[in-house]
């Protein structure tokens, strides 16, 4: 027993009863994101699976965050073994499919690679040892490349279909729409939030009067903004109108949340400047092409070859918020390192198709009907990533783009060198590239098709913010 799989699948009701309200949000985090980390790699969670976890952990968590995730993981780990030793279980059962919180666990093993098996940089096949991906850094070798977890593609692709069977229906429907991964899995989350918070009641039985008090609760007692009340509602809605085939009735009933829109924080172009001189190689590249085009984070790591058009000074955005696409702008004055960018990515592109590495990846569907498309460099990755990663789907290392942690972590690094007293984030390059624009006279309606808004109204935050450039009413100080 004293190493025996811990089985607590109903381990968020104990938190709510047993822990303190102020430590909830702090304990679930971090049983959460332990969870996930199993079903990453396969592994279940005995004593020795906590202590590699904590071991991982401890490497760069700061000291005090540390201590609050090893506190919550003893609490699971403690109240876990009193469960199973109360209902005199000797070793942990399969997960049950009934549990809203439980999910299937996909080991490496069961994994079966789409394409051939990955090639170290010599071209000989990998082995087993060498193409597994441990979650200790020092493990992380395949031939001669560090390779790391890619964090933006569906874990498990198309075997990852949910626990319950009201999720399989779910993922089932949502995929038939063909909605984005980030939407099937906010969609799931919320899903699973609900049917917890109406205990062992039965999913048929549910109805509009369960929907409206945890909408209400969301506001009153959890204090979420009207955006996270909204996107919980449509997550709602959808399932009760996709899955359970009937109609939620009217929510104008509920308790809304405090309705609120702050204005975007907005860099100067003389702050644009600053903070891509304190950047260097191409991530200032990346940060500059991001404000010149008005790129989403995900836009402009996703961009391929294919859609940099130097010729015309177009890019072309795929599968952007929606699953829209667009055209916007690159300035003249990029034109030359873009180029010379591109000619390096020659370079490591013939680099590996000499080491006979798998192509980068593409849509599924795509992938499946060009399966060598991979390896054409019209589909390269604009942003490659330096190390090779795994693809949670089928396994196979291979090239992916530059990860968003990394830019994020290369843009706080240039604003704290640049010593900027605001916050500043990616994301501020888009939101002053359209203040910028508005505030040079361009139009409002020539800004939204170059940002891709679908409505008007999310384009008119930045005439606020374009006032204080030095449009509209000037300050009665000015004139003392």
């Amino acid at each position: 027993m004293d190493n025996a799989p811990i089985c607590f699948d109903d381990w968020e009701h104990a938190l709510r009863t047993s822990v303190p309200a102020d430590r909830h949000h702090a304990y679930r985090e971090a049983i959460v994101k332990f969870r996930y980390w199993l079903r990453e790699t396969g592994k279940l969670p005995d004593a020795e699976t906590f202590r590699e976890h904590l071991e991982w952990k401890k490497s760069y968590l700061a000291p005090d965050r540390f201590e609050i995730r090893r506190e919550a993981l003893r609490w699971y780990y403690q109240e876990g073994s009193l469960r199973m030793k109360a209902a005199g279980q000797a070793k942990s059962p399969p997960l049950p499919a009934t549990k809203t919180t439980a999910e299937p666990i996909i080991r490496p093993e069961q994994i079966q690679p789409l394409r051939p098996e990955p090639k170290t940089d010599q071209g000989a096949p990998c082995s087993p040892q060498e193409a597994k991906i441990s979650v200790k850094p020092e493990n992380r070798m395949v031939g001669a490349y560090r390779t790391y977890e890619m964090n933006d593609v569906p874990t498990a692709g198309a075997r990852d279909l949910g626990g319950p069977s009201w999720e399989k229906a779910l993922v089932s429907r949502i995929r038939e729409k063909n909605l984005a991964w980030t939407s099937e899995k906010t969609y799931r989350a919320w899903c699973r939030r609900f049917i917890a918070s109406c205990g062992e009641k039965p999913i048929t039985e549910l109805g509009h009067g369960d929907v409206r008090n945890w909408l209400s609760n969301l506001a009153v007692k959890e204090r979420v903004s009207v955006a996270t009340q909204s996107q919980a509602l449509n997550a709602v809605v959808f399932f009760f109108r996709e899955v359970l085939k009937r109609d939620p009735g009217d929510f104008s009933d509920f308790v809304r949340a405090r309705r609120g829109r702050k204005v975007p924080t907005v860099l100067t172009q003389a702050e644009c400047k600053r903070l891509f001189e304190a950047m260097e190689g191409t991530y200032r590249l990346m940060a500059e092409l991001m404000y010149a085009a008005g790129l989403r984070l995900s836009e402009l790591l996703r961009l391929r070859v294919k859609d940099v058009d130097l010729e015309r000074l177009q890019l072309a955005i795929q599968f952007g918020k929606g699953g829209k696409s667009r055209l916007t702008m690159i300035p003249q004055k990029l034109e030359p390192a873009l180029r010379a960018h591109r000619e390096r990515l020659r370079v490591l592109h013939a680099k590996d198709r000499e080491a006979n590495l798998p192509g980068v990846e593409l849509p599924e569907a795509l992938e499946r009907k060009w399966p060598k498309a991979g390896e054409k460099f019209v589909w390269f990755w604009f942003w490659p990533s330096r190390n090779l990663m795994r693809d949670h789907r089928n396994g196979i290392v291979r090239r992916h783009h530059v990860l968003d942690v990394t830019f994020q972590k290369a843009i706080r690094e240039a604003v704290e060198k640049a010593g900027f007293d605001k916050r500043v984030s990616p994301h501020t390059l888009r939101h002053s590239f359209a203040t910028h624009l508005l505030a040079s006279g361009t139009g409002i309606r020539d800004v939204q098709d170059l940002l891709g808004h679908a409505d008007i109204s999310t384009t008119e935050i930045y005439l606020h913010t374009a006032k204080h450039t030095g449009i509209g009413v000037r300050s009665p100080f000015d004139t003392l």
